[in-house]
């Protein structure tokens, strides 16, 4: 019996399994994909709503109000996701890669563009997370902020990010005795708002 046949099949099967190596197979990590997944938003607004508030606070300033995510800008290393609360379009997200992982940062502003007293907190991931969720312990630098402009009580705040792609996107915050989850519809985008105030307004040049 001729079993040269039967000993390429065996031999072309045993090099396509060596081809597939786990490195090979292995998805993204988990940081990286939860990026990819950002990114896939760019360009595109949302709609949302508060889904948690507990305990419920007096002076939401959330309530009643349009609440509309905007995947504006995106780049190899960072994504802005400005946050617009009615016409307040102080508050912008900053997502960026670190040499270690994840960094979420909250930009606010005020009308003419100028940074707010409490601005540019946030923190860095401190374990790899998911490709749908990533969470955010306030860093030392927001700390140190916080207890400067009397804020003490978010010292031990943790915010989370959740992305399901064309299903939702949520941004949540936690702390001790403090839990807020707002969760944006990604099944129907809508028009981008207006730029956030952290964008300079473009300069019209005079008419001659």
């Amino acid at each position: 019996m001729n079993t040269r046949p039967a000993l390429l099949i065996a031999l072309s099967c045993c090099l396509a399994a060596c081809g597939s190596t786990p490195e090979a197979a292995s998805s993204a990590a988990p940081q990286d994909a939860f990026f990819h997944n950002m990114a896939a938003l760019c360009g595109q607004a949302f709609a949302g709503r508060v889904v948690e508030d507990q305990p419920p606070t007096d002076g939401n300033p959330f309530a009643g109000k349009a609440l509309v995510m905007h995947v504006r800008e995106c780049s190899n290393d960072t994504i802005r996701i400005p946050f617009s609360v009615g016409s307040d379009r102080s508050r912008t997200w900053v997502l960026t890669r670190t040499s270690t992982g994840l960094r979420l940062k909250h930009d606010h502003r005020h009308a003419d563009g100028s940074e707010d007293a409490l601005t540019q907190y946030g923190g860095d991931t401190l374990v790899p997370g998911t490709a749908q969720r990533q969470e955010f312990p306030a860093d030392a630098a927001s700390k140190a902020l916080f207890v400067r402009e009397k804020r003490a009580t978010s010292v031990d705040n943790v915010w989370a990010l959740e992305v399901e792609p064309h299903e939702r996107f949520v941004y949540e915050l936690t702390r001790p005795a403090r839990r807020v989850r707002i969760e944006f519809d990604l099944e129907h985008p809508i028009p981008a708002p207006p730029p956030p105030w952290s964008v300079a307004p473009k300069q019209v040049a005079p008419k001659q």
